[in-house]
């Protein structure tokens, strides 16, 4: 591990690193989107090659999908795998309850789909991702593009009703068009600042014509991997209530992660 990594990327990989232990051959794995997971998708890249690990993974966007099948992980579909042993996936936030916002990278849809579809999810995180109360991040809804801004307008209606701070949404854009998921959809965020009842929020949303899913992630999440830029690593079992702590050591070698970017 190169030892000129950023304290946050250090803290990412470090995360991932210890949820890849989760990974035993012969598993079907789901595999998250995002920067931190694109690191836990190189460390089984490594084991694949290193340790002759054998798993077949069930990518939640088509960035990862590439990824993926670029360090040798075999990739299938989840309608081929039916069931998926482990999900490992970042999140934008989470609080004590291990409930999430997930999103910020598109692809929440098709992550809700695969972590539901798991026996584990497992989340890997920095501690900067830890909140008293899920909001402050801005939370993804996917919606269609048919209507968009009546269902942004019924959106902005129900948010009057719902225990939170805010009620500015926004499309989400990529320049100057509307952002556009794998699944042809739009995105919007909702600046909400605090959440008062994440789960009463997300049935709420999800019943509005036009909302395909949200990015709340209640009641899904097992384990949360949190990385540290010093080598530490914290385990939250859910199912436990248990603490695990370990640290990685730092050493000078090639410096495989180099491509992974925010």
């Amino acid at each position: 591990m190169n030892t000129d990594l950023s304290p946050i990327d250090r803290a990412k990989f470090v995360a991932a690193k210890r949820a890849a232990q989760y990974v035993r051959s012969g598993m079907k794995v789901g595999l998250g989107t995002g920067s931190t997971a694109a690191w836990l998708v190189q460390c089984l890249g490594e084991m694949i090659r290193d340790e002759g690990l054998q798993i077949k993974g069930v990518p939640t966007s088509s960035r990862t999908a590439q990824l993926a099948k670029d360090v040798g992980i075999e990739v299938i579909s989840l309608d081929e795998a039916k069931s998926l042993d482990l999900t490992i996936d970042g999140a934008d936030e989470y609080d004590a309850e291990l409930n999430l916002i997930k999103g910020g990278g598109g692809a929440l849809l098709q992550e809700k789909i695969v972590a539901t579809a798991s026996e584990r999810m497992v989340v890997i995180a920095d501690a900067s991702k830890k909140v008293e109360t899920l909001g402050a991040f801005p939370l993804p809804i996917e919606v269609i593009p048919f209507g968009w801004q009546t269902s942004k307008a019924l959106v902005e209606e129900a948010l009057i009703g719902m225990d939170v701070l805010g009620r500015t949404t926004s499309l989400r854009m990529n320049g100057d068009a509307p952002y556009v998921t794998d699944e042809g959809n739009h995105i919007l965020d909702l600046h909400l600042n605090r959440i008062g009842d994440a789960r009463q929020l997300s049935i709420v949303l999800n019943q509005i014509p036009g909302i395909v899913e949200n990015g709340l992630f209640i009641d899904i999440c097992d384990t949360v991997v949190i990385g540290f830029g010093d080598g530490k690593v914290q385990v939250h079992d859910m199912n436990t209530d248990e603490v695990e702590e370990s640290r990685f050591d730092f050493v000078e070698k090639d410096n495989i992660f180099a491509d992974v970017e925010d």
